[in-house]
């Protein structure tokens, strides 16, 4: 089952999907960002891994039109922490290279301090780590 967002002009801002098979959340973003769209985005999908029960998520950023560095304050300060009460233990950064969005990733992975966080361009080796972290409780 896939979760859709809507901005007020009834596009899809964010798309959120459980993978079953890997016990992950995958997180699309779409377009362009405003700092309202961030936070109920990830609150969303924080629900969302909550009520599943996983610990990973991927967040794909690779079709987000400018960075969203307008948000992270909250995101870093309000959002992570509550994150990793909500269980999320790892989160996979997927952004295109040389873009705004790549440039809000490494911000976020270098100031994040409340669960690992990584920065992909290929989505099969950021599903790997992701799934990785289940191997390690074994």
């Amino acid at each position: 089952m896939t979760q859709e967002l809507v901005n007020p002009f009834g596009k899809v801002y964010l798309t959120i999907k459980k993978d079953t098979d890997n016990k992950l959340l995958y997180v699309n973003w779409i377009g362009y960002l405003t700092e309202e769209n961030v936070k109920t985005g990830a609150l969303a999908y924080t629900k969302a891994l909550a009520e599943a029960g996983y610990s990973c998520v991927l967040n794909d950023t690779r079709s987000i039109v400018g960075s969203w560095n307008h948000s992270m304050e909250w995101v870093i300060n309000d959002w992570a922490p509550l994150a990793a009460k909500a269980g999320l233990k790892r989160i996979a950064m997927l952004a295109n290279p040389a873009s705004f969005a790549e440039s809000s990733a490494d911000t976020f992975i270098n100031e994040l301090k409340d669960f690992d966080a990584q920065y992909f361009d290929n989505i099969k080796t950021a599903e790997q780590w992701l799934v990785e972290y289940y191997a390690t409780l074994n």
